[in-house]
């Protein structure tokens, strides 16, 4: 969630770096119904979700030109920015199925609802929003093949998770972390983060403090099976990809040879063929 104050710079018990933060609480059972019909209930949102992101992209232009000049984001930049990335994310839980709340209209969520971002507004460094858009892509290409690998089986998550009432824990985490990396990879694009997206496959149990977390990823601490799903999200994503680049290169080569073919006269009187 955006800090209701505007306060740029580090605070008291930041770490050298602030990576945003999914805050999820994972529900104990869902309601079959809603997790059958889910992707229908979220079309409004759909609907909501694509107007605000053509917004978004004007004012992360608009925000692009402002950081060059002043170092930082301007703070209505900041909060409407930060408010579409929280609504999206909202959306993208209730669709991977992570939480059984319906997602409230609105860029600033309840104080309960259980799909939180923490993303604080601080300096920016010149040089790297210049180049932003250059230095996003490595973290990009993760992000787009761990997504398409969790896609490609959507299905068989949904069936689960219908049947069982729930989401397996190895698969909530492996789900959370997707949604997290995505979330950050598009705060980082859009200026909210000067944090690189990183830790996908969570935190090191080792390095975390003893604490009350608030919620299943604060911090994301994640099982051996749950970083084995990611893997596999990431070799499907790559093996997606590879062959639908096939493929679309295959029907490139078809079309021209059938192009080529239409193109050719053949003469009745001579059999021969010409253009």
């Amino acid at each position: 969630m955006a800090d209701a104050l505007w306060s740029p710079g580090r605070r008291a018990g930041d770490a050298d770096e602030f990576l945003p933060v999914l805050d999820l609480i994972e529900p104990i059972r869902q309601r079959r119904l809603t997790v059958l019909v889910r992707l229908l209930l979220l079309i409004p949102h759909f609907v909501v979700l694509f107007f605000l992101e053509i917004a978004a992209f004007f004012t992360a232009v608009f925000g692009w030109f402002a950081a060059l000049v002043l170092g930082r984001l301007p703070e209505p930049v900041f909060r409407f920015l930060a408010g579409v990335l929280g609504y999206r994310t909202r959306v993208g839980a209730s669709g991977m199925l992570l939480v059984d709340r319906y997602p409230p209209f609105a860029l600033n969520p309840p104080p309960g609802y259980p799909v939180q971002i923490d993303v604080r507004p601080t300096g920016l460094n010149r040089l790297a929003v210049f180049f932003r858009l250059i230095l996003v892509i490595p973290a990009a290409i993760v992000q787009s093949l761990v997504t398409s690998g969790w896609s490609v089986l959507a299905i068989l998550w949904w069936l689960i998770t219908l049947i069982l009432g729930r989401m397996p824990r190895p698969l909530f985490q492996a789900t959370a972390a997707t949604l997290r990396y995505d979330m950050r990879v598009s705060a980082y694009m859009s200026l909210l983060s000067p944090a690189y997206p990183k830790r996908l496959f969570g935190e090191d149990a080792l390095s975390v403090p003893e604490r009350q977390g608030r919620s299943a990823t604060r911090p994301l601490v994640m099982s051996g099976a749950a970083k084995a799903l990611l893997v596999l999200f990431l070799v499907l994503g790559l093996v997606s990809a590879v062959t639908t680049s096939v493929t679309r290169s295959s029907s490139d080569d078809t079309d021209m040879w059938m192009r080529q073919q239409s193109g050719r006269v053949v003469h009745p009187s001579t059999g021969m063929v010409g253009r």
